[in-house]
């Protein structure tokens, strides 16, 4: 009978336990929101935890600090990572804050009966509130539980964290937008001397200011990177989404390419712009990317007009045409004068003339400054026939480039920050007088018994050579006929043709994400001539092998990358369906298990595409060869396996476009020189929708003739 109390005893005292218990919204309702009138209290220790378990809202104290704070941070992650700070400047000095939702409606956080922070939102005190953190980290006001009535939200208000998914909304009439605000220290949320936003003018590029001045800047957005950052080809875990609406508004987002990855970009005290991933080994974050890293990458540092180049002995250079300004301050090694004009422009000479007429009136020309960060203040994007031309009309331009996914841009007044790169970047064409278009060092003058002998040794030096051309004649005459007639430079890029087919070829594909219409390529079209030369003329040396589609050349750009050039065969079965699916798609997916497609080319009957260039070739060359078998070892086969099936769970699930490869087949995986597996030739794929179980084009035999049922039901 004892026995039998006791039990009931412990029964009752269980019972109403879990009834106190359920009386907290905290332990009964969803762990991930509150609502009107409850709230969480600093002295109990009470958060909200989002569903997935990633992220936590509460009170906290920074490192070596008693003061307290709400805020959000990473979920079970020792290393504390706050990526949100709700009374960043107003900090309370005990634990008896409340996060609470008013009476009013607003969210606030209190110091006893007194209000430090709030949400400030003109709200309907009689509508129910609830508070969400959400999965992706922002924390939401909704109306109730109806999560698509938001009326506040933390990614709108955010600290100095841009995280995935998060949207930064800017107008180009507006101005740039400052939204990313640092710490004060790296113990001190308040807000700090650094802020990170986006100037849309021009073309978009993420800015850093120190105070009012720039601090960095990252380049133009080009459709696939921001072109100061050429390592982000390399190094890209993510995709940069940039649209716009009808009213000029522009959007800018990004997603990790593989959803189980944490990334974030932050602003750090000390104005560094961090790009950090979080090592699921150690729990700990890995810093991707730091920058500034270098001189070169503080904003303006040569000064107007001056080159940065972190690789020359000098730093600092003046374009041809420039002195600088400052030579006694620029000799020791103090840059920041910038350069100036050796020779007033035209416009400029005629204007300063008494009478309006000068004697040199020939016009103006431009030089070439070859792989850079384009300037900063874009006057103008224009799409013409001729970019030159348009600069050259307008005395006002200073300097023009036709910067792939870009366009024509222009600029008028002085040039600043201007960063060369080692084989990447841009080249802008800057104008200057047409006396300073031969280089000449006008401080030195020759004799005439110098000059002489520069003649004589000249005559010299022409009579042996054509006696070595006559006599090797023939030689010379058959090398000449295997290659392309017009020795002259040609562009690599055939912009204006680009921007023709882009439309042509975004016609036949009419579900994209979510019943958006896809694009057209966003990828640069080659110059055909630009090609025919990195692959001396698309000959036998050069060529790697023979697909479905057609021969695969290899071939090296002017600006020294590799590159493997797929060239369309007419007698082949497959044609410009699969050329169309081949750019689109590639050109729209990013990962680093998929082959990265740099551009294509379209001349006459010929279509090309042009993808990065895998020195260790197809799986199947080392599957199906009993030599080459043995340098797969059982660590490296898993390792590709694994590099295989993230691929295809990113085309499956991950990406923006849900993708089916159907001609996945070992000579379609390519191994980089590393051995890492990328996913390779998407003719022959389709594009699902998000709730579709048929695919947008039409069901045919393709690849390897195999289709599995699924795909015919």
């Amino acid at each position: 009978m004892g026995s039998d109390c006791r039990k009931v005893v412990g029964f009752l005292q269980f019972f109403v336990i879990s009834f106190f218990l359920c009386s907290s919204p905290l332990f009964c309702d969803a762990a991930d929101s509150i609502t009107k009138g409850r709230g969480l209290r600093d002295g109990s220790n009470e958060t909200l935890v989002s569903l997935d378990d990633s992220y936590e809202l509460g009170f906290f104290s920074p490192i070596n600090s008693s003061l307290r704070y709400v805020g959000i941070w990473y979920h079970k992650i020792e290393e504390q990572s706050v990526i949100w700070v709700a009374n960043r400047d107003r900090p309370l000095r005990n634990r008896n804050g409340v996060l609470i939702i008013g009476d009013d409606g607003n969210l606030v956080v209190l110091d006893g009966n007194n209000s430090v922070w709030t949400s400030n939102i003109t709200a309907n005190s009689f509508e129910p509130r609830n508070l969400t953190l959400l999965n992706h980290g922002a924390l939401v006001l909704s109306s109730g539980d109806d999560l698509s009535k938001v009326h506040w939200s933390s990614f709108e208000h955010p600290t100095d964290t841009f995280l995935p998914n998060m949207v930064v909304k800017v107008n180009p009439q507006m101005g740039e937008k400052r939204m990313f605000m640092s710490w004060k220290s790296e113990t001190d949320p308040a807000v700090g001397n650094y802020c990170l936003g986006v100037d849309p003018r021009g073309a978009v590029q993420i800015i850093v200011w120190n105070g009012n001045n720039r601090w960095w800047r990252s380049g133009h957005w080009d459709k696939q990177i921001f072109s100061g950052i050429p390592t982000m080809r390399s190094t890209s875990l993510y995709g940069f989404k940039i649209t716009s609406d009808d009213g000029n508004n522009i959007s800018v987002t990004f997603e990790a390419l593989n959803d189980l990855d944490k990334l974030k970009f932050q602003i750090q005290w000390d104005g560094k712009e961090a790009q950090q991933r979080l090592n699921e080994t150690t729990r700990k974050w890995d810093t991707i990317r730091l920058l500034p890293s270098n001189d070169c990458d503080f904003y303006n540092f040569c000064g107007d007009f001056g080159v940065c180049s972190e690789n020359s002995r000098l730093k600092c250079s003046c374009p041809q045409g420039f002195i600088p300004k400052n030579k006694e301050r620029w000799d020791k090694g103090i840059w920041s004068d910038g350069c100036r004009r050796k020779t007033p422009l035209l416009e400029q000479r005629m204007k300063s003339s008494p009478n309006g007429t000068i004697e040199d009136s020939e016009q103006d020309g431009f030089v070439d400054v070859l792989f850079v960060k384009l300037p900063d203040f874009i006057t103008g994007i224009f799409v013409v026939e001729s970019c030159r031309d348009r600069c050259s009309s307008n005395s006002s331009c200073v300097a023009y480039s036709d910067a792939p996914g870009i366009g024509c841009a222009t600029w008028d007044g002085p040039l600043k920050d201007i960063q060369r790169f080692e084989g990447a970047g841009n080249t802008l064409h800057l104008r200057i007088a047409h006396s300073d278009l031969t280089p000449v060092d006008s401080e030195s003058k020759l004799s005439t018994g110098v000059i002489v002998a520069i003649c004589f040794g000249g005559a010299a030096a022409i009579a042996i050579i054509a006696l070595l051309l006559w006599k090797f004649r023939g030689k010379t005459k058959a090398a000449t006929t295997s290659e392309p007639q017009n020795k002259t430079e040609v562009p690599m890029f055939d912009l204006s043709k680009s921007k023709e087919l882009s439309a042509e070829l975004s016609g036949p594909y009419e579900l994209g994400i979510e019943g958006e219409n896809l694009s057209g390529p966003d990828l640069p079209m080659f110059n055909f001539n630009c090609i025919a030369a990195a692959t001396d003329n698309f000959s036998e040396e050069n060529k790697l092998g023979q697909g479905g589609f057609g021969p695969v050349y290899k071939g090296k750009l002017p600006c020294g990358q590799e590159i493997a050039v797929k060239r369309l065969s007419v007698r082949s079965g497959q044609g410009l369906e699969e050329f169309k699916n081949e750019i689109i798609l590639i050109g729209k997916l990013q990962h680093r298990n998929l082959v990265r497609l740099l551009g294509y080319c379209i001349q006459g009957e010929d279509k090309l595409l042009l993808y990065e260039y895998m020195p260790n070739k197809s799986l199947d060359w080392f599957l199906f060869d009993p030599n080459k078998q043995a340098l797969l070892d059982w660590k490296k086969r898993l390792s590709i396996v694994e590099g295989i099936a993230r691929g295809l769970l990113y085309l499956h699930r991950d990406s923006r476009l849900l993708i089916i490869h159907r001609d996945l087949k070992a000579s379609n995986i390519l191994l980089d020189e590393d051995m890492n597996p990328k996913i390779s030739d998407f003719g022959m794929a389709r594009i699902f929708g998000g709730n579709q179980n048929e695919a947008t084009n039409t069901i045919r035999v393709v690849g390897t003739y195999y289709v599995s049922l699924e795909t015919l039901e």
